[in-house]
Formats: structure tokens, sequence, C-alpha cells
């Protein structure tokens, strides 16, 4: 549409201060004659376009020229809006100026958008506090002085000092290369490496932080997702892991997937059931994981788990049994 790319030529020249007419058709992809027409259309309507002749002329906008355009059609005005209701931002310390940018994005709308965007918005729910059956879903906090420390250190590229407190460990002071941040279901994790080895830390048992004026070792550019996918495939893999062999009923499989690491393979059973091989993180969560699914699920394997699972319920039914 002609009024996206007048937008578009305004929003060209606020960035790069003089353009040509060339540079303006093939950044647009139009002729340099729509170009030069587009110019006398945006004189017309006032904005201070002025040309300039000569070998390094070009195009500009008046010193201090400022206009509401922001390039936004609805549909972009609204996605924004919607991204701005996620509580991601939060494991970073970034939900304040998150509600900033959002507000300051609301005010600079064209009119004829602000309200129907808006509106549109509030129909729409991202990732609300609990689910259907009321179950709170908690985002974990990150104190803002240590969330603005860890994101100065990985931005600015310097090593990284924090007190952690690692699971079942007294927490100790470390001194890591800072890679990136990444943050699933709300919760923040720090990739980093020690000694040149991958480490990954959980932001919320980061107890202090301090950025060092030493820069850190690490490659100029990163491929996070790459990174994030080697880092679960590490942790899969690792540790005190098990192997499970589970017969479950179809109506139960994802609850059992969902907390499982991995499924490393899947059957029917001829009774409708399936049969899934799945790995966890150790022994309890193995336990933990079956014992949820009650009378849905079958431990086939190892037998210690069944043998677990067996007397926790002796004990329940003894617990519960009839008083004499």
């Amino acid at each position: 549409m002609r009024a996206d790319r007048l937008v578009s030529l305004v929003l060209l020249l606020r960035q790069h201060g003089r353009l040509s007419a060339t540079a303006l058709a093939r950044e647009l992809e139009v002729s340099t004659r729509t170009v030069l027409r587009d110019i006398e259309a945006l004189s017309a309507a006032g904005v201070p376009v002025y040309a300039e002749r000569g070998r390094h002329g070009g195009f500009a906008l008046l010193p201090g020229f400022r206009t509401e355009l922001t390039g936004l059609n609805h549909d972009e005005a609204l996605a924004l809006l919607v991204a701005g209701s996620r509580r991601g931002a939060q494991a970073f310390g970034l939900g304040s100026a998150l509600a900033s940018a959002m507000l300051k994005v609301v005010d600079a709308l064209p009119e004829s958008y602000r309200d129907t965007a808006a509106g549109a918005a509030e129909r729409l729910l991202i990732d609300p506090e609990t689910d259907l059956l009321s179950r709170r879903l908690v985002a974990e906090e990150v104190p803002d002085a240590i969330a603005a420390e860890v994101l100065r250190a990985v931005f600015a590229g310097h090593k990284l000092q924090i007190h952690y407190a690692a699971v079942d460990q007294i927490p100790k002071w470390r001194t890591v290369d800072p890679i990136g941040l990444v943050t699933i279901r709300d919760r923040g994790y720090l990739l980093a490496t020690r000694s040149g080895a991958d480490r990954t830390y959980r932001l919320s048992r980061v107890l202090a932080a301090k950025e060092l004026a030493e820069p850190a070792q690490r490659p100029d550019r990163v491929d996070l997702d790459r990174a994030w996918q080697e880092r679960s495939t590490q942790f899969r893999t690792g540790g005190d892991q098990v192997t499970v062999l589970v017969r479950v009923d179809p109506a139960r499989r994802e609850d059992l997937v969902g907390t499982a690491l991995a499924v490393l393979a899947e059957e029917a059973d001829s009774d409708g059931w399936l049969r899934l091989e799945v790995t966890f993180q150790d022994p309890r969560h193995a336990e933990w994981a079956l014992w949820q699914l009650t009378t849905n699920a079958e431990a086939l394997a190892p037998q210690w788990l069944r043998n677990s699972l067996r007397n926790r319920a002796a004990a329940i039914a003894t617990r519960y049994g009839v008083s004499s």
C-alpha cells in the first residue's frame, strides 16, 4: 500500500539522515520515479522533505522534525501490545521497562489505530497466572538489582561474579563469562562458560551479582537457540537420570510426557493403553511422576520403582485403614 510505503520512506530518512533517490528506491523496492512522486506527496502533506544537490546530495528531513507515524499497521501494533502482556520480561527484571515501552507504543500510534488495537489486545490473554484447574503458575522473581547487573555484563561483554545457590549446596561465588539469557515458562537462565566449560545458571538462584571490568572470553556472535538446545541435551543425558518403562492411559499421556525429560520409545498395547520408555532426572523424580498418575499408569520396570510405589501405596492404605 502506498500509505505504508510513505511511512517507510519517512522512517528511512529519520534513520539515515540523507539518502539518494536511488538508495531509497532500492530500500523500498520501487522505481526512482515512484520515489520522486512519493517525495512530492510527502511535501504536499506538510512533511518537511528537502533535496540537496551535488555528488553527495539526496533527500533529508529538516533537523528536529518529529512525527507520530511509527510505520506500524494495525496488526503490527496489536502484535506488540499482545507481546507486552507476557510475563517473561519479569525474569530479566525488565517488567517496568516493558510496561513503559508499551505506553509509548500506544501513545505513538496514529489515532485511527490506537483505540482499535488497544481494544483488540484486551480480548487476548497470554499466559495467565492460573490454569483451568486454578493451579497458580508462579513466575520466579529476580531482584531488579541482580537482573540489572547480569544484563549489563551480558550486553557489555564483561566477566560476571555471581553468588550462586546450587541445589543442595552451600552458596558460592563464581566468576563466569556470560554468553546470553534465556527465559522459558517464566524462568530465566544465564548461559555462560566457567574456565572454558559450558554452564547454565537459573537466575532465581543468583543471590548477588557484580559486573567486572575484565572482558569476557566469548565468541563475538552466538546462536542462543542452538546453544540452548545443546545445553538441554546435556541436561537430559547427564546426572543420575533413570529410564523407566511404563504403561499409561492415553488420556494421561500428556501428563506423563510433560514431567519426563525425554520419550525414548512409544507403542500401543492391545488394550488401547500406551507403553512408553521415558527418562527422569533421578529416582525421586520418577517416583513422584508415576505417583501423580495414580491408577492411570503402571510402572513396568525397573523393579525398584515398582517396589517404591507399592510401599508408598501400602503406607497410605495403612494410614486410612478401617479403625477397630
